[in-house]
C-alpha cells in the first residue's frame, strides 16, 4: 500500500525532535546532525516510508543489501537496528520509535509528518506586483526594491566572508609517550569525577602513570617522551593532578583511591623539594588561582578560595552537583568546570564569573544526555578544548570551541580527533596552541586461576569478547557483557543456547543469578537516569524495575530462597549527601527493610545459606559481617576492601585490597579467620596487565578477574597545524 509520504514524494520527514532527509541521507536532532552510517539510515528510511506498518525482515534484506551481496543477514540486520536505536536514544525493551516484532520484522511506532518546503517571493512576484501600480509609483517602488536587494546582497557577501569557516583538513595527532601505561579514566568505572589529568609547562608533561598496578606521579619530556617518577609520601595512595601553578613550579594533587570523596590536598614542587600537605583542607579537586598564591577547592557542592596554607577560606559559589576539573580563563575573569549530576550520572561543562556571578551551562542541550567534561583554555584564550561522547560513535573524542565575540562565535564545537582510540582529558601548553590528551586502546581479558595454583589462564574462548562474566550457582550457565557494545548475553558454559538479553544504550554494571538459575538481578542505567535494580528471566524478556524510587540503587544480591534481594547505595563520591545503608527487598510484598546497624555501609553480599551479609564501610577500609540470626555486626578485616565475593559453600569470602601494592586478592574464613593472600597482579603474567579487578568466582571457586591490558599514552595536536 502506498503511503502518504510515498505518494507525495516527500524527502524530509519529521518525528519527535528528529528530522530525516531521505534525499541527502542525513538525520538531525533539533537541527544538529546525528552521525548515522549508510545501512542504519537505509533501515530508518524503509521504516519511515511505512509508519505504523510492519516491515518484514525479507523486505529489509532486499532494501539494505544488493542481491549479489553475501552477508550474515540476521547478524548484520541486528547491528543496523542497534546502531539506529543508539542514534535515536531508543530502547528495545521500551521503544519510542522502532518496535521489534519477533520473527516478523520491525515497525516505526512514532508519529511521522512531512516537512513541507518553504516558499518565498521571487523577483518575478515582485515585478508582477509592481506592474499593477501607476508608472510613477511603480518606478519609485522598483528603484527602492533594487537598492534594497543590492544592499542585502552586499551584506550577505560580507557576512559570508567573515563567518565562512575555513576548509579544514584533519588534525595531525602526534604520539608523545610510548610506555603504554599512562593512567586512564576507566570508562566503565562509576568514579567519573576522578579523571586522570596531564599538565604541561611547555617542555615537560606531568601526569599519573601505572607502576605494578598502582598509579604514581610521573613527568615526561615533551620532546621525546622520556618518563621519570616522583617520590611521594605513602599517604598519597593514587595521585591525581588538580593543576599546575601559573609559574610552573608547583602541582596541586590529591588521591583518588579512598572512598571518601573529600581527600587531603598536597603541593608538590615540580623540580626539587618535598611534598607538603595543605593544612585543614579536604577536597575532591582543586586548582591554583590566577595569582599563583591561593587555591580554589571543590568540597561537596561548594567552590571555596583558600590560601596555599589553608587559611582565609572564602566561598565562591555553591553548585548544583559535584564540580571538578576547575580551569580559569587566561585573563582570570571566568572559571569553567565540569559539573557531575549524581542522579542522572551526567557530566556537563559550566561557566561562572570570577566573582561567582552568572553561573550557566556552556553547551546546554548539545548532547543528550550531557557527556562533556574536562575542558581547558589555550594560553591565548582563543580556544577551549574538552572531551565528549557527542557523536555517539562509540568513542570519546576531543573537541574545541572557538572563543570569539558573540556575533562571530562558532555555532557549535569542532571535532579535533576522530578515533580509532578513545581520547580523553585534554590539557594545553603555555605559549602555544598545542593540546595534550590521553589516548586509550582499551583491551579487557577475563582470566581465572588454575586449581590449586596462583597461575591464571584465559576463560573459555566463547568469552574472549567479554569484559564481565557471572556463572550461575549450578555452574551450567554464564552471563556476560560484550566488550564491544555492552550488550548482555547468556549461554551454557559450552557456548550453546546463546541469546542476547539486553542491548545498548542500557549500561550494565553487575548481574547476579538467582539461586534457581532462572532469573538475573541487574544493576543498570539508561542514559541520563539513575542506576536502578532490574529483574529479568534468564530466557529473555522484559526488564522489570525492582523498586519504584527516583534515586540510585546498587549491588543487588539474592537471598538463599530467591524471594528477597539485598542491595545498597552508591558510595559518597558518587552520590554525595544521600543516606547510605543496606536494605532487604521482599519480592512478593515489595516491602523494603533497612538492615539494623548498616548505616554507613555499602556493597552488600548475602552468603549462599542466607546466614550472613557481608558489606564494606564507606571508606573501604573494613569488611564487616552481619549475623542475621543474632542481628549483630562484626569486623572481619581492616584491609582495603573491594568486590567481596562468597565461595559457593559460604565458608570463605574473597576480596581485593586496592590500596596495597600489586592490588592483591585475599580470602578469609567466615566468621573469624585471618586474610590469606591468593594472588597479585604479578600472577597474571605473561599477560602484561596494567590493572585488574576481582569480578567473581568461576566454577570450583576459582578467582576470576578482569585484566586491563590497554595501551595508554599521551598524544598531542597543534590547533594551528592541519
Amino acid at each position: 500500500m502506498a503511503t502518504e509520504q510515498q505518494s507525495n514524494g516527500a524527502k524530509r520527514l519529521q518525528f519527535g525532535i528528529f528530522e530525516a532527509d531521505l534525499q541527502t541521507g542525513e538525520l538531525r536532532r533539533s537541527g544538529v546532525r546525528v552521525r548515522l552510517q549508510g545501512q542504519p539510515f537505509k533501515l530508518l528510511a524503509a521504516l519511515l516510508e511505512q509508519p505504523g506498518e510492519v516491515v518484514s525482515r525479507e523486505a529489509l534484506q532486499q532494501r539494505l543489501w544488493d542481491p549479489e551481496t553475501t552477508v550474515d543477514f540476521d547478524h548484520s540486520l541486528g547491528i543496523a537496528v542497534n546502531k539506529l536505536r543508539e542514534a535515536l536514544g531508543d530502547h528495545a525493551e521500551n521503544p519510542r520509535f522502532v518496535e521489534t516484532l519477533a520473527k516478523r520484522g520491525y515497525r516505526f511506532i512514532a508519529p511521522v509528518k512531512t516537512v513541507e518546503p518553504q516558499t518565498s517571493s521571487t523577483p518575478g512576484d515582485v515585478l508582477v506586483a509592481v506592474a499593477s501600480l501607476s508608472p510613477r509609483k511603480a518606478g519609485i517602488v522598483l528603484r527602492h526594491w533594487i537598492a534594497a536587494s543590492l544592499a542585502c546582497v552586499c551584506v550577505l557577501l560580507v557576512l559570508s566572508l567573515l563567518l565562512r569557516p575555513p576548509a579544514r583538513k584533519p588534525y595531525r595527532v602526534v604520539q608523545v609517550t610510548y610506555s603504554g601505561q599512562v593512567l586512564t579514566n576507566n570508562l566503565n568505572d562509576l568514579d567519573v569525577e576522578s579523571f586522570s589529568s596531564s599538565v604541561s609547562d611547555g617542555t615537560r608533561l606531568y601526569f599519573s602513570h601505572m607502576d605494578k598496578g598502582n598509579p604514581v606521579l610521573a613527568v615526561a619530556l615533551a620532546a621525546n617522551g622520556e618518563i621519570s617518577h616522583f617520590n611521594l609520601p605513602s599517604e598519597i595512595g593514587s595521585p591525581l593532578i588538580g593543576s599546575l601553578s601559573p609559574d610552573g613550579s608547583k602541582l596541586i594533587i590529591h588521591s583518588h583511591l579512598q572512598a571518601d570523596p573529600e581527600q587531603p590536598l598536597w603541593i608538590v614542587p615540580t623540580l626539587n623539594g618535598d611534598a607538603r600537605r595543605v593544612p585543614n583542607v579536604l577536597a575532591h579537586d582543586a586548582t591554583w588561582m590566577p595569582d599563583g598564591r591561593r587555591l580554589l577547592i571543590a568540597n561537596g557542592n561548594d567552590l571555596t578560595i583558600v590560601g596555599a596554607d589553608g587559611s582565609e577560606p572564602h566561598k565562591l559559589i555553591t553548585t548544583a552537583g559535584l564540580a571538578f576539573w576547575l580551569r580559569w580563563s587566561p585573563d582570570g575573569r571566568r572559571l569553567r568546570f565540569t559539573l557531575r549530576e549524581a542522579k542522572r550520572q551526567t557530566t556537563e561543562l559550566w561557566e561562572v564569573a570570577a566573582d561567582g556571578g552568572n553561573p550557566h551551562p556552556l553547551l546546554p542541550g548539545w548532547s543528550q544526555p550531557a557527556s562533556e567534561c574536562c575542558g581547558s583554555w589555550t594560553s591565548d584564550g582563543m580556544d577551549f578544548v574538552f572531551q565528549s561522547w557527542h557523536n555517539a560513535n562509540g568513542h570519546s573524542e576531543i573537541w574545541a570551541l572557538r572563543e570569539r565575540p558573540w556575533f562571530l562565535k562558532d555555532r557549535e564545537p569542532r571535532q579535533i580527533t576522530n578515533g580509532p582510540l578513545d581520547y580523553e582529558a585534554p590539557s594545553t601548553s603555555p605559549g602555544s596552541h598545542r593540546v595534550y590528551f590521553i589516548g586509550v586502546n582499551s583491551q579487557i581479558e577475563l582470566l581465572h586461576a588454575l586449581p590449586r595454583s596462583s597461575v591464571f589462564t584465559a576463560l573459555d574462548q566463547d568469552l574472549s569478547a567479554a569484559d564481565l562474566a557471572e556463572y550461575s550457582p549450578d555452574g551450567q550457565w554464564v552471563a556476560w557483557l560484550n566488550a564491544s557494545d555492552g550488550s548482555l548475553w547468556r549461554s551454557r558454559v559450552d557456548g550453546s543456547d546463546r541469546i542476547e538479553l539486553t542491548t545498548p544504550p542500557l549500561r550494565i554494571f553487575s548481574m547476579k543469578w538467582s539461586p534457581d538459575d532462572k532469573r538475573l538481578a541487574l544493576m543498570a542505567e539508561e542514559p541520563g537516569k539513575p542506576w536502578k535494580l532490574y529483574l529479568m528471566d534468564a530466557e529473555g524478556g522484559k526488564l522489570t524495575p525492582a523498586l519504584n524510587e527516583d534515586r540510585n540503587e546498587a549491588d543487588p544480591d539474592w537471598s538463599a530462597d530467591g524471594q528477597s534481594i539485598v542491595f545498597g547505595r552508591l558510595p559518597d563520591r558518587m552520590d554525595n549527601g544521600q543516606p547510605k545503608a543496606i536494605y532487604l527487598l521482599n519480592l512478593t510484598t515489595h516491602k523494603v527493610t533497612e538492615i539494623p546497624g548498616s548505616t554507613g555501609l555499602f556493597s552488600p553480599r548475602l552468603s549462599p545459606d542466607g546466614r550472613y551479609i557481608a558489606a564494606i564501610r564507606l571508606d573501604q577500609k573494613a569488611l564487616l559481617l552481619f549475623d542475621r540470626g543474632q542481628e549483630r555486626w562484626s569486623t572481619l578485616t581492616t584491609h582495603g576492601v573491594g568486590d567481596p565475593t562468597w565461595s559457593h559453600d559460604g565458608r570463605l569470602l574473597y576480596f581485593q585490597d586496592f590500596l596495597e601494592t600489586g592490588k592483591p586478592i585475599y580470602r578469609i574464613a567466615v566468621p573469624s579467620g585471618q586474610p590469606e593472600q591468593v594472588c597479585t597482579i604479578e600472577n597474571l603474567r605473561p599477560i602484561a596487565a596494567t590493572d585488574y579487578r576481582l569480578i567473581g568466582l568461576a566454577p570450583g571457586d576459582l578467582p576470576m578477574v578482569s585484566a586491563r591490558t590497554s595501551t595508554v599514552n599521551l598524544y598531542s595536536v597543534d590547533l594551528n597545524e592541519q
